[in-house]
């Protein structure tokens, strides 16, 4: 599933090159960065995430966007109670999702930015601490209740240009939305919320 999404999230960059409004527009990109959740019930821990994107301009003012990523602890708050304790409870995400950046003037050397995605997610539950043999006996058991999820997002930001380089300080927010793995039912069958403080480096083209 998670293939299909990326190769068809590369297909729409591929059709939207002929697109382009003018060069300079375009930009392959890496971040790193936190996520965070809220005090809800339905928040996640604080953990990093980490990926890459690539946004091809399709007119002076609007890019499509493809990106790819890991978010490493997506886990509820409440589990991290497990934190006192030699269990080590995690439930990280592998996602792929596309979707449409709204920028202003590409003549200037501070673009504000808002954007909104559409993809998927692979949720992996790990648990480890117990003993080797049993850590990897529980492991292997979970691996079949792994399950790949509906993801929405949206977000905002600054991308800062000089010359060829590009420095993107951005906000995001994705719900990814519930099933019937054992990911959703730590979260009480809700939807994880994750919100993304994050810091890309990117190359214009």
């Amino acid at each position: 599933m998670m293939r299909n999404v990326m190769l068809a999230a590369a297909m729409l960059a591929a059709c939207a090159l002929p697109a382009r409004a003018q060069d300079g527009n375009s930009e392959v990109q890496g971040f790193g960065g936190m996520t965070f959740g809220s005090s809800s019930f339905a928040g996640t821990s604080t953990s990093s995430t980490f990926g890459g994107r690539v946004a091809i301009g399709l007119l002076p003012n609007l890019q499509a966007i493809v990106e790819g990523g890991r978010m490493t602890d997506i886990k509820p708050p409440l589990l991290d109670l497990l934190d006192f304790t030699p269990v080590d409870l995690r439930v990280t995400a592998w996602y792929g999702e596309g979707g449409v950046r709204f920028i202003a003037s590409p003549y200037s050397h501070v673009r504000p930015y808002g954007e909104a995605t559409f993809g998927f997610a692979r949720l992996r539950t790990g648990l480890s601490g117990i003993s080797d043999r049993t850590d990897a006996i529980i492991d292997t058991g979970l691996n079949f209740f792994n399950r790949t999820e509906p993801m929405l997002g949206a977000g905002g930001g600054i991308l800062l240009q000089g010359g060829a380089l590009s420095l993107d300080l951005g906000y995001r927010y994705n719900k990814i939305l519930a099933g019937n793995g054992v990911a959703s039912a730590l979260n009480a069958g809700n939807a994880y919320t994750i919100n993304q403080v994050r810091v890309g480096i990117g190359v214009r083209f």
